[in-house]
């Protein structure tokens, strides 16, 4: 620990506060988003399937994403979330991109199979709205 920001240090990396916080917030966000895109009976199902993904990743990405965020305030609207988790997910990538690129592929991964088990959540493709939804989310983790 450094004063009074947690750290977490795996694999000679170190995260501060604030960088777990915006890894776990584009993670669970993402979810999240995707959630907001299903049907309305389905909404349940992708979240749950999402974050079953997040809570199986492994390294680094695996300890951080392991808790969701806490205090963060979503919004009231899928616009609002999407203006905090896409650049979220921006951000994590641009920091795991210059600290440990092996964790950046991992978060990537991480990201594209929660959001792809988010929208099986029926048999055959996703709706166009979660097909669109998963287009936003993987733009943000190559921007």
């Amino acid at each position: 620990m450094n004063g009074s920001t947690k750290e977490l240090t795996a694999m000679s990396i170190t995260l501060s506060d604030q960088d777990m916080l915006t890894l776990r917030t584009a993670g669970w966000g993402a979810v999240s988003l995707m959630s907001a895109a299903a049907v309305a009976d389905s909404a349940h199902k992708a979240a749950t399937h999402g974050s079953i993904a997040l809570t199986s990743a492994t390294g680094l990405v695996g300890r951080v994403l392991t808790k969701a965020p806490k205090g963060v305030k979503w919004g009231k609207s899928t616009a609002d979330l999407a203006d905090l988790v896409l650049p979220a997910l921006t951000a994590s990538m641009n920091l795991l991109s210059r600290q440990f690129p092996a964790e950046a592929d991992n978060f990537r991964r991480t990201i594209t199979v929660a959001i792809e088990a988010s929208a099986r959540i029926h048999q055959g493709p996703p709706s166009p709205t979660m097909a669109e939804m998963m287009r936003k989310i993987t733009a943000a983790l190559d921007a």
